[in-house]
């Protein structure tokens, strides 16, 4: 009889041990979730600022396809251009000159 309890007593603890395997170390264990939580914020992050990236990259193309300001400004700053009845006057720093 004590040899019976004992030997169900060790194939109950195999059962739950083999149970708890996949739960802790598997595939689909608590740790490997975590794990993949991490990371969907993670995308989430990067998600959300490439989002906000694309906007402000629709806004702008929005504005040099409908609108000649846009153009113009960039042609400004980026281009250093200006229009033929214009005169452009450059200030120089002082500290900058005589450095």
């Amino acid at each position: 009889m004590i040899q019976r309890d004992r030997l169900i007593i060790i194939v109950l603890s195999l059962l739950l041990l083999a149970l708890q395997y996949p739960l802790w170390l598997g595939s689909g264990s608590v740790v490997r979730v975590w794990q993949l939580r991490e990371q969907v914020a993670s995308q989430k992050l990067d998600n959300n600022k490439l989002q906000e990236r694309n906007k402000a990259l629709e806004a702008e193309v929005r504005d040099l396809k409908h609108g000649l300001q846009a153009i113009e400004e960039r042609a400004r700053s980026e281009l250093g251009m200006v229009k033929p009845d214009e005169t452009f006057y450059q200030i120089m720093d002082k500290k900058k000159k005589q450095k």
